[in-house]
């Protein structure tokens, strides 16, 4: 067998290097960290870009797409670039327009109900001798008003340093500020020059990988981009609709809150599986401030609502375009939300969606290969 100084050079460095990995562990795990964190703000630019790309192209299609005049042809990226950033900020201000105020009139009934929720509660023990007397007694004693106002007070103005929380705050709020900007500043040269970067990568892996090994990414990189593709308008798609449907039955029922839980509720759907639930779990702690009876017709009116939205609008709106049983959207959600939270929720489908289909394809090779030789 013949040994080349070229594979042997190349083993004694990976070996080499493995073993600084090993013995050096804190300093290069901090080093890694420390690389992530200067590089968070283009990792979250390349995230954004992505995401605004679909709207965009979506734009482009039909800003002008018959145009010849060349000024028109030059000017389609920009305007479609600034119009899809613009549609964005607008869903969040109307998002956040729709959800804060009716938020905050909630917890301020909320608060001003509990004196007397907690005052009914201790005459109902007292009347039924389930506690001993004296214990009813201090109860009704306590100003909860002002024990409340105490609390509140304590959570706005902090404990300890004022003046050291007061610049941690600037500090965090400065440099999420910076790495927004960033993000945003390398979102757009993303956008505006996706094509060239498309290109240039393209070569990068013609020129330093294998022919096998390049097909091969580069079928990854397009199943991965399908999948997140029709997962991402899918599921905002579905969002909507469900967000919409939420609403006008709640007016029409006369529940409280209606274009505040719509909003809760087309926002949460974007996770898969449980967004259903703390969609619900929001929505019936809100209206149960004004009404248990409503909250109760809330909950009923939900469970309706999504099985009609899960077996006649899903079907048509979203489909089978994953291709994933709903067994692997369960597991998926269920291990990406152990790994990352929400993070994890919102990205484990599509990722899933990917490995099931890669597998799939793979041993369907197979199965056809063993037909064919036998």
């Amino acid at each position: 067998m013949n040994v080349e100084w070229k594979s042997c050079v190349k083993i004694g460095v990976s070996a080499f290097l493995l073993y600084l990995c090993i013995t050096y562990w804190p300093s290069f795990a901090g080093l890694i960290s420390a690389l992530s964190g200067a590089a968070m703000p283009l990792m979250i630019g390349c995230v954004a870009a992505y995401i605004i790309n679909i709207l965009m192209s979506f734009y482009e299609k039909h800003y002008f797409p018959r145009a010849k005049s060349a000024k028109l042809v030059k000017s389609r990226r920009p305007v479609c670039m600034l119009a899809a950033f613009v549609t964005l900020v607008v869903l969040i201000m109307l998002v956040a327009k729709l959800v804060i105020p009716e938020l905050i009139s909630c917890v301020e009934l909320l608060t001003s109900q509990i004196p007397g929720a907690v005052g009914s509660l201790v005459k109902w023990l007292e009347n039924r001798g389930i506690v001993p007397e004296n214990i009813p007694a201090a109860l009704s004693g306590i100003d909860w008003k002002a024990r409340m106002e105490q609390m509140l007070g304590i959570l706005t103005t902090g404990v300890g340093n004022v003046m050291g929380t007061a610049v941690n705050a600037v500090s965090s709020l400065f440099s999420l500020a910076v790495t927004a900007l960033l993000a945003l500043i390398f979102s757009i040269y993303c956008l505006l020059g996706k094509e060239r970067l498309g290109s240039q990568f393209d070569r990068l892996m013609k020129r330093y990988m294998k022919t096998g090994l390049y097909s091969k990414i580069k079928y990854l990189l397009f199943v991965m981009n399908e999948c997140f593709h029709k997962y991402i308008v899918g599921q905002c798609t579905e969002a909507v609709i469900l967000g919409t449907l939420c609403t006008m039955g709640m007016l029409i029922l006369r529940i409280p809150y209606a274009a505040m839980t719509g909003a809760v509720i087309a926002f949460t759907a974007l996770i898969p599986v449980a967004g259903a639930y703390i969609g619900a779990a929001v929505g019936a702690f809100m209206i149960m401030t004004v009404s248990p009876v409503k909250a109760v017709v809330f909950l009923i009116f939900l469970v309706i609502l999504q099985q009609v939205e899960g077996n006649m609008i899903y079907p048509h709106v979203v489909g089978s375009s994953l291709g994933l049983p709903a067994i692997w959207v369960l597991a998926a959600v269920t291990v990406g939300g152990g790994m990352m939270g929400i993070l994890g929720m919102l990205l484990s489908v599509p990722l899933a969606a990917v490995l099931y289909r890669l597998l799939r394809e793979d041993v369907n090779r197979g199965l056809d290969k063993e037909a064919v030789d036998l």
